[in-house]
């Protein structure tokens, strides 16, 4: 869970969902598809181990512009038999602010062992896999991976979504030859629709012309 710090705290934008923030099942729907999520931060399955703040609903909220994005992805996929599956795209700041009071509460390890079981929980500011900022509370940036069509089985990326772990970077070289070849295909269709990704999440992509490129948003997921 790499996040993006920022010092400027004064863009923050708590307010209603703003109307070119959509529900991607919603438009999915819409153009007669649907997409699986997996919003684990509504529940506890989870690297803090409970509901996090501002997941009030099982949704997937995102700015249009990405959507409408994720929707070529999509369709390029079908030929393929594989399609998306989505875990985290909006973030609301209060859910940031979450993240950071549980790393730093360093008696709670409840989900060590599945999320960051090399990682010292002392050391996740340090090491960049927690900080005050993400991208995500800008709208654009989506966590997500691919599935195939005829079970819905997700393709094997080599480590879990959300596993903090040097094995998770997009370059890691600890992965099998099919891994990889997984994670190359899930990054040339996000490249191919408009998305930039992360060096150190094979998972996660921002669209690279984001319509909030500054601002960060607090609206809760409801």
């Amino acid at each position: 869970m790499l996040l993006t710090s920022c010092s400027d705290f004064s863009s923050l934008t708590p307010a209603p969902r703003p109307p070119n923030f959509v529900n991607i099942q919603d438009l999915f729907r819409a153009s007669g598809m649907s997409i699986q999520i997996d919003v684990r931060y509504f529940g506890a399955d989870n690297f803090v181990g409970a509901p996090v703040d501002g997941y009030l609903a099982e949704q997937i909220i995102i700015s249009q512009d990405a959507a409408d994005a994720l929707l070529k992805v999509q369709l390029s996929l079908v030929s393929q038999g594989l399609a998306l599956k989505i875990f985290d795209a909006y973030r609301p700041q209060r859910a940031v602010d979450h993240f950071v009071r549980w790393a730093q509460d360093l008696g709670d390890i409840r989900m060590k062992q599945k999320y960051y079981p090399n990682v010292q929980k002392q050391h996740l500011f340090r090491d960049g896999y927690i900080a005050s900022r993400s991208g995500h509370s800008r709208g654009s940036t989506v966590d997500l991976t691919l599935v195939r069509l005829s079970d819905g089985q997700e393709l094997d990326m080599g480590t879990p979504w959300d596993y903090f772990d040097p094995l998770s970077w997009p370059s890691s070289t600890a992965v099998s030859v099919a891994q990889k070849a997984n994670r190359d295909l899930l990054r040339q269709v996000m490249l191919a629709a408009g998305f930039r990704p992360l060096e150190e999440e094979w998972w996660h992509f921002t669209l690279a012309n984001e319509p909030y490129p500054e601002r960060y948003f607090d609206f809760p997921i409801q």
